[in-house]
């Protein structure tokens, strides 16, 4: 396989593929994200992602195929970024290459993240972009890191 990572626009003709990747179980295990029915899981990319000027999504490719997704987004002042790859590019170190190639995109700083905890994966990744701890924060009962790229 072509490993030859790059970041392109999102289509909607995508949805369907971020869709599937959303809900393995795995995924949704280690970053304790609940997966959203198909309607509001399109709502959402529609209205909230590629219907809002100021969210800065790139789609993941490997070799052409879709591997998965970046976006970065505003919560009040602070820019967070987010990512989902599909379970086949794990441990590929695409997930690094797609960071550098949208961190060098995305200029925005401070950037903030807040992964679970215990996606200890994801962690490492954020980590080996710059991204520094700077406390935790929960959603629900789940604590997860809050990590700032500045």
């Amino acid at each position: 396989m072509d490993e030859l990572v790059r970041l392109r626009d999102v289509t909607e003709a995508d949805l369907e593929v971020l869709l599937e990747q959303e809900h393995d179980p795995e995924a949704q295990r280690r970053s304790r994200f609940p997966a959203r029915e198909r309607e509001a899981f399109m709502r959402h990319w529609k209205t909230n992602i590629l219907g809002d000027p100021a969210v800065f999504v790139r789609g993941v490719t490997v070799g052409g195929e879709l591997a998965g997704n970046l976006v970065a987004w505003w919560e009040g002042e602070r820019r967070f970024i987010g990512y989902w790859f599909g379970r086949a590019f794990w441990g590929r170190g695409i997930g690094s290459r797609a960071m550098e190639l949208f961190l060098g995109e995305e200029r925005v700083r401070p950037l903030y993240a807040d992964p679970f905890h215990g996606n200890t994966a994801s962690v490492r990744l954020l980590e080996k972009h710059g991204f520094r701890r700077e406390g935790t924060v929960h959603h629900g009962e789940d604590e997860h890191v809050l990590l700032v790229l500045r």
